[in-house]
């Protein structure tokens, strides 16, 4: 019998997967009570047309690539294999169902549980899973009945202020970013010549 795991789900389309995304996922999982973080890898939304996104295969690629060293971090691509487009309470019941063992939790940044209340079937969501919730400086405020709510955990993890955005900005202009993605993503995305 495999003992059950409390695993967090974090969702992104991971537009290169960056430090800021692998020092906030390990921070979960050091300081706080989940035993993997999974990168949730959203697939392109076929009716979005986002010249900016790599192929889902590439992306998924750059995450594997940069948890490859951390146990406790896992690369998902649960979501290509759903039908489009998705909705995030359908992969969690979908999740449920594939491992019946494991306990399911949301991770996401403030700036998201400002917009949650727009999400498909919020509230069964926050009725079925617990969601930790990491620091983000953002516009807005946070609604008010998620302020001492029984299933959101506030994560006391450092601010990253660095956006996949900013990194696709940066290559583009050719400004030197290495610092900003672990070596083998760095490499990864150079030899494909991704976002130039």
């Amino acid at each position: 019998m495999k003992a059950s795991k409390k695993i967090g789900l974090y969702f992104g389309t991971f537009n290169p997967i960056h430090v800021g995304h692998l020092i906030i996922a390990n921070h979960l999982v050091e300081f706080s009570d989940l035993d993997e973080v999974w990168f949730v890898v959203t697939p392109h939304n076929p009716h979005k047309k986002k010249k900016t996104l790599l192929e889902d295969h590439h992306r998924l690629a750059m995450v594997r690539i940069a948890v490859e060293n951390y146990p406790k971090l896992q690369a998902s691509n649960v979501e290509y294999d759903l039908p489009q487009p998705n909705y995030t309470v359908n992969t969690l019941a979908y999740l449920e169902e594939k491992h019946p063992k494991n306990n399911f939790c949301l991770i996401m940044g403030e700036d998201n549980l400002k917009s949650f209340p727009k999400w498909k079937n919020y509230e069964v969501i926050l009725e079925r899973y617990s969601i930790y919730v990491y620091p983000r400086i953002s516009e807005g405020t946070v609604e008010t009945q998620f302020d001492n709510h029984e299933k959101i955990v506030k994560v006391d993890a450092p601010i990253i202020e660095l956006s996949s955005t900013f990194i696709r900005n940066g290559i583009k202009s050719g400004k030197n970013i290495r610092p900003m993605l672990s070596a083998e993503v760095w490499k990864y995305l150079d030899e494909m010549n991704f976002y130039k």
